[in-house]
């Protein structure tokens, strides 16, 4: 099940108290205070982990909380200090503050982490308190309060490419035919629910990951659909593709329809309408492709690019356009 958002409450473990004990041995006079002190309890950690691709861990369990430290006990023996608690995440994770709203940490790259929330110090034992003018002392402190917080993490999908296009464009069907990915096809809308993502294998030595973004529909800036969850996936893209059907099934104008997307993005967010964007007319095998390609180059100044996913046509030409402006924000940037 793939889950991009929950909430959970995370609380780090307590400090362990510290010990009051005094030597008694036979044949030592006045042993003194041997009290030891407690262990740091565990802080709870968040980690960017590759191979984590989503959320679904969390959203069963809303509470996380790590172990206390222990005690300390005499012989100047001090309390173990408990293990952190590490949760993983996937890439693009979002950790904020649920309850002020605030961003503690994107962890975008593979390694990456947070404490978000700190154990407690373990109490000090009476032998801390030993000096030459309190040389039997009866103080020592109890151990710390771990940190407690709510909050929200939130998963965007981290890609180098990102499939853009109405429902039924052709994404999925694309994205399984460059990649080993296996998103579900069908031919009805919204087949897609979820962002899928594939490597796309260029040569040896190259390689890119691509997500298919579930189709987007007019109001999606508004939240219309499933607008936000899907417009938040697109923000990590680095490049755009966008496939225009030629023929769509509900009969609306493809132009009309690509226009629409545009205006989508331009409202949730002025710099993904300003991305680098590959425009591709897909089912070229259809009748009406060089009439919708000849239209829109007309209409828009852009000259789209004929693909199929089904025959391949000009895969290789998309792909060799990827690679060219990927390169290009590697040397120059945009």
């Amino acid at each position: 099940m793939f889950v991009d958002t929950c909430e959970i409450e995370v609380r780090a473990g307590r400090g362990g108290d510290g010990c009051m004990s005094f030597r008694r041995e036979r044949y030592v006079p006045k042993g003194g205070p041997d009290g030891g002190d407690g262990g740091d309890g565990g802080s709870v950690i968040i980690e960017a982990k590759a191979g984590v691709d989503s959320l679904s861990a969390m959203v069963h369990r809303r509470q996380w909380r790590a172990k206390p430290g222990s005690s300390g006990s005499g012989s100047n023996r001090h309390g173990a200090s408990a293990d952190d608690l590490i949760l993983l995440v996937p890439p693009g994770t979002m950790v904020c503050d649920a309850d002020e709203g605030y961003i503690i940490r994107d962890l975008t790259d593979d390694g990456d982490r947070v404490i978000v929330a700190r154990g407690g110090r373990g109490g000090k034992g009476n032998a801390r308190f030993k000096s030459s003018t309190n040389q039997a002392p009866r103080q020592f402190s109890r151990g710390g309060d771990g940190e407690s917080r709510l909050l929200r993490l939130e998963l965007k999908v981290i890609a180098d490419v990102g499939l853009l296009g109405k429902p039924n464009a052709g994404k999925s069907t694309l994205l399984s035919r460059l990649s080993r990915a296996r998103p579900e096809i069908a031919d009805y809308p919204f087949t897609t629910k979820t962002p899928n993502l594939g490597i796309v294998k260029v040569d040896i030595d190259r390689s890119f990951v691509m997500a298919d973004i579930p189709g987007l529909i007019e109001g999606a800036h508004e939240g219309v659909g499933l607008g936000h969850e899907f417009l938040k996936h697109v923000e990590r893209s680095g490049i755009l593709v966008h496939l225009v059907e030629p023929m769509p099934t509900d009969g609306t104008d493809p132009l009309d329809n690509y226009k629409a997307i545009r205006q989508e993005l331009e409202l949730h967010d002025a710099s993904l309408a300003a991305r680098p964007e590959v425009l591709c007319v897909t089912k070229c095998e259809l009748p009406d492709a060089v009439a919708v390609c000849e239209l829109m180059e007309e209409e828009l100044g852009l000259k789209p690019l004929q693909i199929s996913a089904v025959t391949g046509a000009n895969l290789n030409k998309l792909i060799a356009e990827i690679v060219r402006l990927l390169d290009l924000d590697k040397n120059d940037g945009w």
